[in-house]
């Protein structure tokens, strides 16, 4: 029997790595084709591995009967489990044949499956091991303090380091997609900083609930304290954290997880499950509240598609989100950020952006009072601007005009100190020399010189 050791010194051997390997699984196929194969996951990611990673695929060595074929044999695996290392041994490959005939080899497509399947399992169980240990720390309370002072288990490290794999994966391989999703890891509303994955949350779902709530963003800091779940969380649901540039590509992959959907927190037609008596309260808030929405729509222009009431929203006073099918505002900011992309080379995807009030917040009502009584004027407008600037801020949004968006800031500073005027006396500024009299003096010299020469020249020649 091959002792631990054994396996961790012929990983440093065969990947020349310092460090011990995280994982590894050492399994023979039999069947149809038969194989040995030895995989590794190394403990950390090589420097720069997602910078190159379109550059090659996965470098297992390939055996033949023991005869050394290829030290980068790059079709076993798909390109998303590249990090993998290891070596293959087959009966069946045939020995004397070129590269070119090998890659078409049907043996070798079957092996790829097998491999990819195992390699994934070696994950599973690294995810599940981890689960384990979570579910005897909490039976062992007494031990419980001793344990948050262990390091952190296999499974989070691991997806610390090629996590991006997994969600690179589930894009990739529509195959093994829901296996991977299943391996991914987030943090959410209520994990208290821990990564969880979606399996657990459905696990930890009410009845009740019906989705799976997730909010893109920039950062966990800008979620956090997000506007779209203010009542979210004041019910007590919990909303998933997707901060990853590569979630908003991921859920267009993964519309839904084991029979639930995933439902965005910020597009429209957010579903809450209410009672009867909060359905006909907002019915009637909303009907309230039309006339107003169709005065606000009038206003901001073409700013916004709509107006509406909104179910999202607790203690602030309007937010913006966005249709449906089309990008969310996170996504809008990725795209722009693309270094040799152009965001508006499909301008209908943009966001097409819906104002939704809080009917219940001191500004929308005070605003709907003085709607309700025709009241006009600079100062109305430029409330309506600056409310709906700032919810594009809260939204994600990026400013379309800074210069308007900080005047109208200054004005209300102004007003609030006491201020009457916002102009700045200056005082006359001095023009600077052109230096136009120094050139012309140094060309009347120039000119003399040269008339003086030209005079001593006539007299030699006389």
């Amino acid at each position: 029997e091959i002792e631990e050791k054994e396996y961790i010194d012929f990983y440093k051997a065969l990947t020349k790595d310092t460090e011990d390997p995280m994982e590894y699984s050492h399994f023979s196929a039999e069947g149809e084709i038969s194989f040995k194969s030895i995989l590794y996951v190394p403990k950390k990611a090589p420097r720069g591995y997602y910078d190159n990673y379109y550059k090659k695929s996965t470098a297992l060595k390939l055996y033949v009967r023991k005869v050394l074929i290829s030290e980068e044999f790059e079709d076993f695996m798909p390109r998303y489990l590249g990090f993998i290392k290891g070596v293959v041994d087959s009966e069946d490959l045939p020995l004397n044949v070129s590269r070119e005939t090998l890659q078409q080899s049907k043996v070798l497509r079957v092996m790829s499956k097998k491999l990819t399947r195992k390699a994934i399992a070696m994950l599973r169980k690294m995810a599940e091991d981890c689960e384990e240990d979570e579910e005897d720390d909490e039976d062992d309370e007494e031990t419980e303090e001793e344990e948050e002072s262990e390091k952190e288990c296999k499974y989070d490290t691991f997806f610390g380091e090629f996590g991006k794999s997994l969600k690179l994966g589930i894009m990739e391989d529509s195959t093994n997609k829901k296996k991977l999703a299943k391996l991914i890891r987030y943090e959410t509303s209520k994990s208290e900083g821990k990564f969880i994955g979606l399996q657990e949350y459905v696990e930890n779902m009410p009845e009740s609930q019906e989705h799976i709530y997730y909010i893109t963003g920039e950062n966990k800091d800008a979620v956090k304290n997000s506007p779209f779940i203010e009542r979210l969380t004041r019910k007590g649901i919990e909303v998933v954290y997707m901060v990853d540039p590569l979630d908003e590509y991921v859920i267009n992959s993964i519309p839904e997880f084991d029979g639930v959907k995933l439902m965005s927190v910020t597009k429209e037609d957010l579903e809450i499950t209410q009672s009867e008596a909060a359905k006909e309260r907002e019915k009637k808030l909303k009907e309230e509240f039309k006339p107003f929405g169709e005065w606000l729509a009038k206003k901001l222009g073409k700013k916004v598609s709509k107006v509406e009431v909104s179910n999202r929203l607790a203690q602030s006073p309007c937010v913006l989100v966005t249709s449906k099918y089309g990008w969310s505002a996170n996504m809008e900011r990725i795209m722009k950020a693309q270094t040799l992309g152009n965001a508006e080379a499909q301008p209908w995807m943009k966001a097409s952006k819906i104002l939704e009030i809080n009917p219940k917040h001191p500004l929308i009502k005070e605003l709907k009072s003085r709607a309700d009584s025709d009241s006009e004027g600079d100062d109305i407008d430029n409330f309506v601007n600056l409310l709906f600037e700032t919810a594009l801020l809260t939204s994600g949004f990026p400013v379309s005009d800074p210069k308007v968006f900080a005047t109208n800031i200054h004005a209300v500073i102004a007003k609030n100190l006491g201020v009457e005027s916002l102009e700045v006396e200056l005082e006359p500024e001095e023009p600077l020399e052109s230096g136009d009299e120094e050139d012309d003096e140094e060309e009347e010299e120039e000119e003399e010189e040269e008339a003086e020469e030209a005079t001593s020249t006539d007299k030699d020649e006389l």
